[in-house]
C-alpha cells in the first residue's frame, strides 16, 4: 500500500528539505508544531521544505532529528549514517536499570509488602533528595527500581476501599518520580508508559492530588510530542475535576491546580497566543497568593517564588525578546529552593538571552546552571540547542566557549 507521506526518503535520492517534509507528514506533525519544538517560524520550515533555503545546519538538524524522533541524521540528510545518539548521548548509567523495573511484570512473591505509610515516608525522601542534588538523575536512578516494585507490591496485596486507593496514590506518585528521571532521555517509549501507568493508578485511587499531578505530567507529554490539543483537553478536564474539590480541600489540591493553570498557559504560548497565555498565568499566579512565601510544592515546585520563572517561560514561548529579558532580570534564581529547578530557571534565562540577540549573557547563565545542576543542563534539549548553535558562530570566542561548556556537559568528548 502506498505511503500517504510520499516516497520513501532511503529508497529516493531526495533533498533535504525535501526528505523533512516527507518525514514530517508521516508523523502526522504540522509545520507550526514542527517550527515550535525548533524555535523557529512556521514559514521558515516551510522555506527549507521547498528548497528556498539551503540545508539547515548540523545544530538545527539535529534538532529537528529530535523533534522527528529520527534515529539516524541519515534519514535526514541522505549522507552517511550518523546516529542521533552520537550528539545526544545514550542515557543515564541507571537508565537500563529502571528500565527493568519499570517494564517487569510484579511477579506473585510471598514477601510482604511494606506498609504504605513506609513507602509514603521512602517517597518523600526521594523527592526531598532529587530537589537538594546536583546530580539528581543519579540520585533517583538509584532509588527507582526498588520505589517501583514495592509500590507495586503494594497495590497487589492491598485489599479494597481505603487501603487499595491509598497504595494506588503512592504508585501514581512513584510513576511520576519515574517520569521526571525519564524526561529528555532517549527513552520516549518508558516516558509515555509510566504517563498512562500513573494516570490508570491515579484515577484508580480518586485522590484529587494524584489526579492532578498525573494529568500535570501527561500535559507535558502530550506537549513535548507537539500534541497540543491533547495537552489542552488534558489539562481543562482536570481543571473541572479539581475546581470541584477546591473548597476546603488541602493545600496541595489547590497547588497542583495552579500548577495546571500554568501548564494551560505553557501551551497557549507555545501557539503563539499572548493573551489567553498570560490570562492562565495570572490565574496561577492569584492562586500561588495564597500560600505562605515558604510554601513550595514537592513535585511541580509551584509556590509564590515560582511564578516569577514561569513569566520567563511564557514570554519566551510566546517568542517576546525584549519581555523575556525583563522578566528574566526580575525573576532570580537564587530564591528557587531546588537545585535542579533553579538550574532549569537559568536555562530558561539563558533562552531569553539568546531570543534577545544577547548569545554571551546566554552562555554565562547556562555555565551557571551547569554548576547549579550538572544533570539538568546535559539532558535539557533547549541548552543544547542554544550551545550547538553558537559552535558555529563567527566569534571565536563564542565558538571557544561554546565548545567548553559543551565538553563540560558531554555533549562533545
Amino acid at each position: 500500500m502506498p505511503d500517504a507521506g510520499g516516497p520513501d526518503p532511503v529508497v529516493e535520492p531526495l533533498s533535504v528539505g525535501r526528505r523533512l517534509k516527507v518525514l514530517r507528514t508521516r508523523r502526522g506533525m504540522s509545520r507550526d508544531v514542527l517550527a515550535g519544538l525548533v524555535g523557529r517560524s512556521p514559514s521558515w520550515v516551510k522555506a527549507v521544505e521547498s528548497g528556498r533555503l539551503g540545508t539547515p545546519k548540523l545544530s538545527m538538524l539535529l534538532q529537528l532529528a529530535t523533534a522527528l524522533q529520527v534515529r539516524d541524521l541519515a534519514e535526514l540528510t541522505g549522507e552517511q549514517s550518523l546516529p542521533v545518539t552520537v550528539f545526544n548521548g545514550p542515557g543515564h548509567d541507571r537508565l537500563s536499570a529502571v528500565r527493568t523495573a519499570v517494564n517487569a511484570l510484579p511477579a506473585a512473591t510471598s514477601r510482604p509488602a511494606p506498609r504504605i505509610a513506609n513507602l509514603r515516608a521512602r517517597l518523600d525522601r526521594a523527592w526531598t533528595a532529587r530537589h537538594a542534588a546536583p546530580n539528581h538523575r543519579e540520585v533517583l536512578g538509584g532509588l527507582l527500581p526498588a520505589l517501583i516494585d514495592d509500590a507495586q507490591l503494594v497495590v497487589r496485596q492491598a485489599g479494597d476501599g481505603a487501603d487499595r486507593r491509598a497504595a494506588q496514590a503512592v504508585l501514581a506518585e512513584v510513576y511520576a518520580l519515574a517520569q521526571f528521571f525519564l524526561s529528555y532521555q532517549p527513552a520516549s517509549d518508558l516516558v509515555w508508559r509510566v504517563a498512562e501507568r500513573g494516570m490508570v493508578a491515579a484515577l484508580e485511587s480518586d485522590a484529587p492530588h494524584a489526579i492532578g499531578t498525573a494529568a500535570w505530567l501527561m500535559t507535558q507529554a502530550h506537549r513535548d510530542a507537539g500534541d497540543w490539543d491533547a495537552a489542552d483537553a488534558v489539562t481543562a478536564e482536570t481543571l473541572l475535576v479539581l475546581e470541584r474539590r477546591l473548597s476546603g480541600g488541602a493545600d496541595d489540591t489547590l497547588a497542583i491546580w495552579g500548577a495546571l493553570q500554568f501548564e494551560a498557559g505553557y501551551t497557549a504560548a507555545r501557539r503563539g497566543e499572548a493573551g489567553n497565555a498570560w490570562r492562565h498565568w495570572d490565574t496561577a499566579y492569584d492562586a500561588a497568593q495564597r500560600f505562605p512565601e515558604t510554601y513550595y510544592h514537592p513535585i511541580t515546585s509551584f509556590s509564590r517564588v515560582i511564578m516569577g520563572a514561569h513569566a520567563v517561560t511564557v514570554a519566551v514561548e510566546l517568542r517576546a525578546g525584549g519581555e523575556s529579558v525583563r522578566q528574566a532580570d526580575r525573576a532570580q534564581a537564587e530564591v528557587i529552593p531546588s537545585r535542579p529547578r533553579r538550574a532549569r530557571h537559568r536555562i530558561e534565562q539563558a533562552r531569553a538571552y539568546h531570543l534577545d540577540g544577547q548569545p554571551e549573557a546566554a552562555l554565562r547563565l547556562l555555565d551557571a546552571a551547569r554548576e547549579t545542576a550538572p544533570e539538568t543542563i546535559k539532558y535539557n534539549r533547549y541548552a543544547q540547542r542554544i550551545i550547538l548553535g553558537e559552535l558555529d558562530a563567527r566569534e571565536q570566542m563564542r565558538r571557544e566557549r561554546a565548545g567548553d561548556l559543551a565538553r563540560k556537559i558531554g555533549l562533545l568528548s
